[in-house]
């Protein structure tokens, strides 16, 4: 897609995200700085109708109740009778049995558009040896591309593995985005809010294949040229924002750096 961010900014669209309390302030800011419209509706009272005005959803089970997963799932039923992009972020998924089990619940609920978690979350969804220490990868014993690859054409989504570079399938196609930074890692959050990202990208170009690879190229990009200008963590959290802020769809072309297979 052409100028993805210049599209997100004139429209703004609606973000609704079911999230995590840990993140939720900080996933809410990164889409305003994008340019779209952060919206937290967790009350199975309204979750549906706020998924109604909305033009994609983001879940994330990061702090996860029995009764946030009901509100998921109303919702994500919502958004696919809208036909709107649904992103499942399955934090943790590894590190307990509960957690695994209400992921499974919601993918076999709901259709998800796109599942994005981290080299041992996505192992542990395609039924690989992996093991979650609390919310942080683990290393683990599969190829990760064919992991991606392989849960993609099971589950029909597109696949999206975060780490030191990220792996995108539709179980055809791989891309590879090797943009970002290390000092990305040093923060609490910044794998929320790439789901944030991925959701508002998605919202304005269905081929979410594409979608999440401008996604995590435009946030990565913003992380480097944070990293460049940051002493620490809290400088680098401050510029990261400021970064997305002054974005362009010029500046990230040249940036680019995927490897498509």
């Amino acid at each position: 897609m052409k100028n993805p961010l210049k599209t997100i900014r004139e429209t703004k669209p609606l973000i609704h995200h079911i999230t995590n309390g840990v993140t939720i302030y900080d996933c809410a800011n990164m889409t305003r700085a994008f340019g779209a419209l952060p919206v937290m509706a967790h009350a199975p009272e309204e979750c549906a109708d706020m998924t109604g005005i909305s033009s994609a959803l983001v879940l994330n089970i990061g702090t996860l109740t029995s009764e946030i997963i009901d509100s998921m799932i109303i919702s994500a039923v919502a958004a696919n009778k809208k036909k709107i992009p649904v992103i499942l972020d399955a934090v943790g998924v590894g590190a307990t049995k509960f957690r695994d089990d209400m992921a499974e619940k919601i993918l076999n609920s709901v259709h998800i558009d796109i599942i994005k978690g981290n080299y041992s979350e996505i192992a542990k969804l395609a039924g690989e040896n992996a093991e979650t220490k609390g919310v942080e990868a683990t290393s683990i014993d599969a190829d990760p591309e064919k992991v991606a690859k392989e849960l993609a054409k099971s589950k029909s989504s597109i696949v999206v593995m975060t780490g030191k570079e990220d792996i995108i399938s539709d179980g055809k196609k791989t891309y590879i985005v090797k943009n970002g930074h290390e000092q990305m890692g040093s923060i609490v959050g910044t794998g929320c809010m790439a789901a944030s990202v991925i959701g508002l990208f998605a919202s304005v170009n269905s081929n979410y294949f594409d979608a999440s690879k401008d996604a995590l190229c435009y946030f990565g990009v913003a992380g480097e040229l944070a990293a460049a200008k940051s002493n620490g963590p809290g400088s680098f959290k401050v510029n990261l924002y400021d970064e997305v802020f002054n974005l362009s769809d010029e500046k990230v072309e040249n940036m680019m750096n995927v490897e498509e297979k």
